[in-house]
């Protein structure tokens, strides 16, 4: 679905677990406001607030380890690469240097 008639939450990552948190979050920071204080109209700003104190939080969080995690997939796939094109030549770093190797007189 598109939230605020713009934002496609199917397509942009993180996006639908922060909103489904981020209302969560809303629900218990404003149901505990109002169980503590018994004020609607404060609770109801409460809420809102929560609301987008846990979206935010939630999306950065997330944000940053889609960010760690595409790093890291980054770094996996230049090391298969460099594997595949260094193997057994004698830039291999898991090839045995010995000391005979480049004179076989």
């Amino acid at each position: 679905f598109k939230l605020l008639g713009f934002l496609d939450v199917k397509s942009v990552p993180c996006s639908r677990e922060s909103v489904l948190y981020g209302s969560v979050g809303s629900l218990v920071v404003g149901l505990g406001h109002f169980l503590a204080t018994s004020r609607v109209r404060r609770s109801c700003d409460f809420a809102v607030g929560g609301f987008i104190c846990t979206m935010l939080g939630y999306w950065f969080y997330c944000r940053y380890n889609l960010a760690q995690h595409r790093i890291r997939q980054r770094m996996l796939k230049e090391g298969m690469r460099n594997k595949i094109l260094f193997e057994g030549s004698s830039l291999d770093p898991e090839r045995k240097q010995t000391g005979n190797e480049g004179s076989n007189s």
